[in-house]
């Protein structure tokens, strides 16, 4: 079997990274110097290992408009949104090195006459990060920097869609002058993932994937009593209430639904509208869909690129059969989107109506440009359809009327409640998902939580 990942671009369908995946000599190496390098790092003061993050960020600013470059072409991105990607890893990393001190910071308990009590959180040892391809440095950074902060060694195993970014991660920490080994990574086959996740001096895996993926990093960790944090599928869903300002809602739900070519795991995938405007949503979200600009990705006109692989888009293209087939109304023409063709990567954008829970494109991810918007009468109607699945990551209300969406908020079973917008990552706030969305926190103070473990000092100071 070979052992050369290929990474295919999804632009033209051209081989545009090979790379060669560690054999089994090279991961034990990584896995020993993780280790060696974490017993010094963990006594590196935090300031210290701040200055190092800081730096490391400083470093992939310069490169954005190359990394900008390497993921048009790797997975899909339009170049114009590249940059992006690379300033909002940096609000995400500068916020939890920020927080750092304060989060690890000693737990000091009321005094008792006797006693010194106190709770410190200290590393856990080697993280593993397993990344995704979709945002392949934001969610990358929601494990690295934690990890790196609290005083772990990190090893970074990122998608064979996206190896460059590993690459340009590690080699950005390291130019900041950082001691050999804290942090690394690792081209690897599925097999040797495996293998590494249950080697015993691997001490957390933070992975990002699909719900079949990380059902199999839960198997490969059984038995070993480590901590996993897990952020899998989505089928988020949006409401639009009757009082809202329609045009701003129609706005950002379809951004939210469409950025990326629709490969967000908190992109909105479905939507529920009052039926008093459920006619004039469609309308409007039509005439924003159709000014996409379906194109290459490194084409600066382009808004919506390619899906990362034609598999992928051919998935989404099954899935709007069926609704259709089951009485959906699909409402983009698919000629204004020349290039769109089956077996391509390129795949126009699609809004449907009439669609109801029995079809695939309402209960099934679809991690594609495409959704359905389904009419309901009442809040309780919109909150059981939202209920409705077998994902939590997140969900969101569009109305003026505050109060009420928050009281609608706490029936919803999600891990992120927005009013009046979706698809973002605060991160001062917590990342969670609930049921088939995974377990775990990324981000804020509690995203230090799972990278660390509580230990306690019990100092009887009297004899």
């Amino acid at each position: 079997m070979s052992n050369i990942q290929v990474t295919v671009s999804p632009i033209d369908g051209s081989e545009y990274v090979t790379r060669e995946q560690a054999n089994s000599e090279q991961i034990n190496l990584c896995i020993e110097t993780a280790y060696a390098a974490q017993k010094q790092w963990r006594k590196t003061p935090i300031a210290e290992r701040a200055k190092i993050c800081h730096q490391m960020i400083d470093q992939l600013i310069k490169e954005k408009a190359d990394i900008g470059k390497e993921l048009a072409w790797m997975m899909g991105r339009p170049i114009r949104y590249g940059e992006g990607e690379v300033l909002g890893m940096e609000e995400r990393a500068r916020h939890m090195i920020d927080i750092a001190e304060t989060s690890l910071r000693t737990v000091e308990l009321a005094t008792k006459p006797g006693f010194s009590r106190y709770i410190k959180r200290e590393a856990l040892g080697i993280v593993f990060v397993i990344a995704p391809w979709n945002f392949p440095f934001l969610t990358a950074i929601n494990a690295i920097i934690p990890a790196l902060m609290a005083g772990n060694s990190v090893i970074l195993k990122h998608s064979a869609q996206t190896p460059l970014c590993a690459e340009r991660l590690v080699n950005a920490f390291n130019q900041a002058g950082s001691a050999t080994g804290v942090f690394q990574f690792l081209h690897l086959s599925h097999d040797s993932t495996a293998d590494i996740i249950k080697h015993p001096k691997i001490n957390h895996v933070c992975f990002t994937g699909s719900v079949a993926a990380g059902a199999s990093v839960e198997k490969s960790a059984a038995g070993r009593f480590i901590g996993l944090g897990l952020e899998l599928g989505g089928k988020d869903p949006a409401y639009i209430r009757a009082d809202v300002d329609l045009d701003a809602a129609v706005e950002t739900v379809i951004d939210g639904a469409f950025f990326n070519s629709g490969q967000s795991c908190c992109g909105i995938e479905r939507i529920y509208v009052d039926a008093s405007i459920y006619d004039a949503f469609i309308e409007k979200a039509c005439a924003v869909i159709n000014q996409y600009q379906l194109g290459r990705s490194d084409d600066p006109a382009t808004t919506l690129g390619p899906m990362v692989k034609p598999a992928a888009a051919d998935f989404v293209r099954d899935q709007v059969k069926q609704a259709v087939e089951l009485g959906a109304t699909a409402h983009i023409d698919e000629q204004h989107f020349p290039l769109s063709k089956p077996g391509s990567a390129y795949l126009a954008p699609q809004l449907l109506s009439n669609v109801t829970h029995q079809m695939r494109i309402m209960t099934e991810e679809s991690f594609g440009p495409v959704v359905g918007v389904q009419k309901v009468d009442t809040d309780q109607q919109a909150i059981d359809l939202m209920n409705d699945s077998e994902f939590g990551l997140t969900a969101a209300i569009f109305t003026s009327d505050i109060a009420r969406g928050i009281e609608l908020g706490e029936q919803l079973e999600t891990g992120t409640f927005f009013i009046n917008r979706c698809d973002y990552l605060d991160p001062a706030l917590a990342w969670t998902g609930v049921k088939n969305s995974g377990r775990g926190c990324t981000l804020s103070s509690m995203g230090y939580e799972q990278l660390t473990r509580p230990k306690s000092f019990h100092i009887k100071t009297q004899l």
